[in-house]
Formats: C-alpha cells, sequence, structure tokens
C-alpha cells in the first residue's frame, strides 16, 4: 500500500470515528430556544413549555431568548446565522416564516436555504368569530348579511395568514366586504362589540378565550378537517368554502447543523408530544400536537413557502421595502 493510499485510509477512518462521537457528545452547552414574540404572548407560553419540557430531558439549561421585530425576521435572521451545533433552536410558525418570504421585498433570509426544520410541534387554525348578539348561527348565515351589505360591511384581520383567510373566504363567497387591520385582536374586541366590524378573523387563543368569556360565536375554521381539540366547530370547506388554512409550529436550526444532530431534536420533540401533558397544553389553546420527522416538516415549509406566492396576491398584500 503507497503512503499516499494508506493517509487516504486513515483520514476516513478518522472522519469515521469523529463523526459520531460529535454527535454522541451533543448537548454541550446551554440551549437556546428563540421566540420571535413578546414574553407573555401566546407564542411565548409555547417556547416556554418547550424550554421546560426539553431542560427535562437533556439536563441542560434551556434558556428562552425573545427576538422582537421585523414580523418577526429579527428572530429568524438571529437563528439562521447561530453556529449549526444544535445548541440554538428556533421555534415558530412554518407558515409565518414562509409568508415573510413575500411580505418584504428584500427578505433578510432564504429560509430555504438557511434553516433546515427538525419537526412539528402543534398544529392549529384560524377562526372567523362573530358577536354572540348577532342572530348569524352559521356561516350561510353571514353570508347572506354580507350579500345584502355589500362594502358596507367590514371585518377584521391581525395578520397575514388571518387577512389571507379573509380574502379567500371573500373570493369564493362572492362578496366585497371591506377588510380593516389591527395589530392584535384585543386591538379589534371594542369595534366588534360595539358593532363598527361584522366580524373577525383570529387565533384560535384569542378566539377560545372570548368564546369562554361568551363575548364571540366561532361559526367556522380554516383548516381543511375538523380539529381534535375543537371537534364542535366547522371548517369553511364542510360549509362550502373550501380551503386549507391550517397553521403549524415547527423547530427549525441553521441548515448546516449536522444530520445526528436534527435527528436527535427531533427525538426529544416527539418525546415531549407523546407526553399526556402536552396534548392536555395544546388542547386548552385549540390546537393539537403535531407529529413530523425533519423531511416531513422541510417538505411542509417548502410548500408552504410555495402557496405563499399565491396567497399575497389573492389577498393583494404590497411587499414592505
Amino acid at each position: 500500500m503507497s503512503a499516499w493510499v494508506r493517509s487516504f485510509v486513515i483520514a476516513l477512518a478518522a472522519a469515521a470515528w469523529l463523526a459520531p462521537a460529535s454527535a454522541q457528545q451533543y448537548p454541550s452547552q446551554d440551549i437556546r430556544l428563540i421566540c420571535g414574540y413578546p414574553a407573555g404572548s401566546g407564542a411565548d407560553i409555547i417556547v416556554r413549555y418547550y424550554a421546560q419540557k426539553l431542560k427535562d430531558i437533556t439536563g441542560r439549561t434551556v434558556l428562552v431568548e425573545n427576538k422582537v421585530g421585523a414580523m418577526g425576521n429579527l428572530a429568524t435572521e438571529f437563528a439562521a446565522r447561530a453556529r449549526p451545533d444544535g445548541h440554538t433552536i428556533y421555534l415558530n410558525g412554518g407558515g409565518v416564516i414562509a409568508a415573510n418570504m413575500y411580505m418584504f421585498k428584500k427578505p433578510p433570509v432564504d429560509i430555504l436555504k438557511e434553516l433546515q426544520a427538525v419537526g412539528g410541534i402543534n398544529k392549529l387554525s384560524g377562526m372567523l368569530v362573530v358577536r354572540t348578539d348577532r342572530p348569524w348561527q352559521t356561516l350561510a348565515d353571514l353570508t347572506a348579511y354580507l350579500k345584502e351589505r355589500g362594502d358596507k360591511a367590514s371585518y377584521a384581520s391581525t395578520n397575514p395568514v388571518a387577512l389571507v383567510t379573509g380574502e379567500i373566504y371573500k373570493a369564493k363567497a362572492g362578496l366585497s366586504t371591506v377588510q380593516v387591520s389591527y395589530k392584535t385582536g384585543f386591538d379589534s374586541a371594542n369595534d366588534l362589540q360595539s358593532g363598527q366590524i361584522d366580524y373577525a378573523m383570529v387565533d384560535p387563543v384569542y378566539g377560545l378565550a372570548q368564546r369562554r368569556e361568551g363575548r364571540v360565536r366561532v361559526l367556522a375554521m380554516s383548516s381543511g378537517e375538523r380539529l381534535e381539540s375543537l371537534p364542535d366547530i366547522p371548517t369553511f370547506t364542510e360549509q362550502g368554502i373550501p380551503m386549507d388554512m391550517l397553521g403549524w409550529w415547527g423547530g427549525f436550526v441553521p441548515a448546516a447543523t449536522p444530520r445526528a444532530i436534527v435527528d436527535q431534536i427531533n427525538v426529544w420533540f416527539v418525546q415531549i408530544q407523546r407526553m399526556p401533558e402536552t396534548k392536555a397544553f395544546f388542547n386548552s389553546y385549540g390546537s393539537d400536537p403535531f407529529i413530523l420527522t425533519p423531511d416531513q416538516a422541510q417538505a411542509r415549509l417548502i410548500e408552504d413557502v410555495k402557496n405563499w406566492a399565491d396567497y399575497v396576491k389573492i389577498a393583494k398584500i404590497e411587499p414592505q421595502g
């Protein structure tokens, strides 16, 4: 055997030995979970729940860092630029980070090139809500009223997903209802209760809180099928307005993160999702645990990016500079 061949074989053997050793040493330090929303928000509650569970599983300190700003782009960019060693994990909605690829003229991160999904967390659905003292008991009732009112009717939306859901409903039902933007569901509450707007497209955390207080009635969910956690709420689709705007949360790491580490994080996520307390936790917020492999989660992210190219056109969203 020549000296060159001998050196080559030794190098291969060393690489084979070092790779699994590196994976076995993970995690070797504190883990950071990145949240793109402020402390105390519904998203922050989810991230902190996972932080505690990961701490219990790994025996490591797990820190939550809230990187708020630029509609989530600040957190996305921070996570994408982190060291690809698995010690920085980004938790957010797949559709949310996909939407920002089109919400801005120059998004700071190409998520399909710079982020790798490690798995799913939960799935949830947007809601159409009306005041409980309104006479509409079904989506068909509301649609008939809105057709009579034309552009004198209005609805509230609080984020790009809610806006797109609302505009799909308008397009498929042949409505000319005026859309009104609010920062949060709570900002729109007074206008809904006073009758200045007729209905609102909201997230399940806000929608269910308002329903528990007897302030709103939920007429439809934007997911293609009913969620296990909310079996009593019908979808738009089953009421004659086809759509499947299922929201999902996942974990993401820098694209260069070794696959062995990606797989290890997925094992942890699946372990958390299979806990009875996790199911109860998500169900209380109107969502279901969502188990995905890294490849399934990445494929879903790719599909979301593709779909949002059409969604922004449907909603007539102008990208920000």
